[in-house]
């Protein structure tokens, strides 16, 4: 008997220590989101030439960085000067949460949608595709 009630007592605490245990992907935003994007390049000092799901960074692609979504989350967003959109797939983290930004989008995605001399502008952001699990 008292062998399986310190084995329940030792379940039950491996059970609880689980439960603060953070997730490997980032928390997910809304379907729909407001706020400012911004873009890099890889010609940015301090970009490394690797996004954070380990791809060659290519300014030239129209991907993004995210730390709502996670990786391969395919996302419309919208310029809501214009009513420009570019649909873009997360492969990188960013940016610096301390700024305040929903996205940082790559040269070629910004470009779709602002000219890059506006440097930040605010959008709509929307899934469209594929969310991995």
């Amino acid at each position: 008997m008292e062998k399986k009630f310190l084995f329940g007592v030792c379940v039950m605490l491996l059970t609880l220590s689980k439960v603060g245990v953070p997730q490997a992907e980032p928390p997910i935003y809304p379907n729909t989101s407001f706020g400012i994007a911004s873009w890099y390049s890889e010609s940015d000092p301090g970009i490394n030439p690797n996004t954070a799901n380990g791809e060659t960074f290519d300014d030239s692609k129209k991907t993004c960085a995210s730390w709502g979504f996670p990786f391969g989350t395919h996302l419309r967003v919208t310029h809501l000067a214009t009513g420009k959109t570019v649909v873009c797939r997360v492969n990188d983290r960013g940016p610096a949460k301390r700024l305040g930004r929903v996205i940082d989008l790559t040269q070629a995605a910004f470009q779709e949608i602002a000219p890059l001399r506006a440097g930040l502008i605010s959008v709509k952001v929307e899934v469209t595709g594929p969310r991995n699990p």
